[in-house]
């Protein structure tokens, strides 16, 4: 019998905990050190930046399942569950043997996968009693989300914006605001830390690496308020595993594995959520499901960087995380996959990646366009340019299940939705999108401020 084109669980299949994969890991990743003591960062520590609960779940490699709480379970129903789709028509117009399946993750006013972290996070912020919050966005997706969770939980939110995606994506700026977030183009003038990076980079574009040492220092100076991260840590990871719980949920009902996993990767949000689920079943011997991650070539930070100690932020006030990073100071391009333009990768992904469980692969823009575009006409949805690095990789390996005869189930991530990216369409259709990939003597200046630690 052929598979539905979408599968939806029923609400009350939306799944009641949250899936921490560091429960079952081999080997753990390094600790995040303290800056000032080169220490592993203690909770007590932590807490000075997170909200407490955020910070203990950080912290935790033990406890397998966290309960999602119940408003926080109430707001999902607003959106979730949400679908898994099988590609009918792509796989038609590719003439491939092999099944795709997505899991669409667009069908909010955010376009995007974050508000299932940004609904967790501030609801621990409101139960602390803490009154406002800080944080980064890129592309904007997840500023959208955390504006709308602040609104809907009745918190204060400033989100320092990358200024080359403020400047691509104004109406992304209209939307934060309407939910009454207050939002400034990093790097600024606003933070000590914003006024350095401009002083030494004036025309900079800026990166999430900038925007996250802004809000970090705004948060240390605003009294009753933390900073929120809507990707690369530990925490984050847990609240998006609701993805890939309900993608397995959805596709054993119709008796569906996947061969290959593929998730486009910046920090890792997405990646690591959709991936959890099947990532337990391998770690544990069950399955050989290949896992892919996807990243821009302009900022490959898995497939050209190093797997070091280094800095979450450029400004160098947040902890240190051993991860794949191209360094700290690296000023990516003005790439139109804003929400990939960040220099490191999650501990728990890069972990993962150098024990040899999960591939990368970084791919040109102009090839993620015609695979954004070719999706759009044939599967009717608009693909966010992050979720367009997925789209690719998916088509190329259908393609190679096309040569080899191949009958290979395939499932990937469709974060969101692109109609905030019309000017990144439209310099694709134009023909004036470029495709920049930094060369080896730039990565070096971003190697070469690399912190010395052991």
């Amino acid at each position: 019998m052929s598979a539905p084109y979408k599968i939806y669980l029923e609400e009350d299949q939306i799944p009641k905990k949250y899936y921490n994969i560091r429960a079952d890991m081999p080997e753990q990743h390094d600790p995040l050190l303290n800056p000032a003591t080169g220490q592993p960062a203690t909770l007590e520590e932590l807490k000075s930046v997170f909200c407490d609960e955020l910070a203990r779940q950080e912290l935790d490699t033990t406890t397998r399942y966290f309960d999602i709480p119940k408003p926080v379970l109430e707001f999902y129903k607003m959106f979730r569950p949400s679908p898994v789709i099988r590609a009918y028509n792509l796989e038609k117009a590719l003439g491939t043997p092999a099944k795709i399946y997505y899991k669409f993750e667009g069908n909010n006013t955010s376009g995007s996968h974050k508000l299932n972290s940004a609904a967790a996070q501030v609801h621990y912020a409101k139960e602390q009693g803490l009154t406002s919050l800080t944080t980064e966005t890129g592309a904007g997706q997840w500023g959208t989300a955390l504006s709308m969770a602040a609104a809907f939980f009745g918190m204060d939110l400033t989100v320092y914006m990358v200024r080359a995606s403020a400047e691509q994506k104004p109406y992304r700026k209209a939307v934060i605001e309407t939910f009454g977030a207050g939002i400034v183009p990093s790097p600024s003038n606003t933070t000590e830390v914003g006024r350095a990076i401009l002083k030494e980079h004036p025309d900079t574009g800026g990166s999430l690496g900038c925007a996250i040492s802004e809000a970090v220092e705004q948060a240390g100076n605003t009294p009753n308020c933390r900073y929120v991260l809507g990707s690369v840590l530990n925490q984050v990871l847990l609240h998006q595993s609701i993805i890939g719980l309900e993608s397995k949920a959805a596709l054993d009902s119709i008796d569906e594995y996947p061969d290959i996993v593929i998730g486009c990767a910046g920090g890792g949000s997405n990646l690591g959520g959709l991936i959890g689920a099947y990532m337990q079943d391998s770690l544990k011997g069950k399955s050989d499901t290949r896992f892919v991650a996807v990243e821009p070539a302009s900022c490959p930070s898995l497939t050209r960087g190093r797997y070091v100690y280094d800095f979450c932020d450029t400004g160098k006030i947040t902890p240190l995380a051993r991860m794949y990073t191209l360094g700290s100071q690296f000023m990516p391009s003005a790439d139109h996959a804003g929400g990939l333009r960040y220099h490191g990768m999650s501990p728990i992904l890069s972990k993962l990646y150098h024990d040899g469980y999960m591939e990368a692969v970084s791919v040109h823009q102009t090839k993620v366009f015609e695979a954004a575009v070719m999706f759009a006409k044939h599967e009717t949805i608009l693909p966010a340019p992050e979720s367009a690095h997925a789209i690719r990789t998916a088509i190329d390996e259908a393609l190679e299940c096309k040569k080899t005869g191949e009958e290979k189930m395939i499932l990937f991530g469709l974060t969101g939705t692109g109609y905030f990216d019309m000017q990144a369409y439209s310099s694709y259709l134009e023909g004036v999108m470029v495709d920049y990939v930094p060369t080896d003597s730039e990565l070096e200046i971003g190697f070469s401020q690399l912190p010395n630690i052991a």
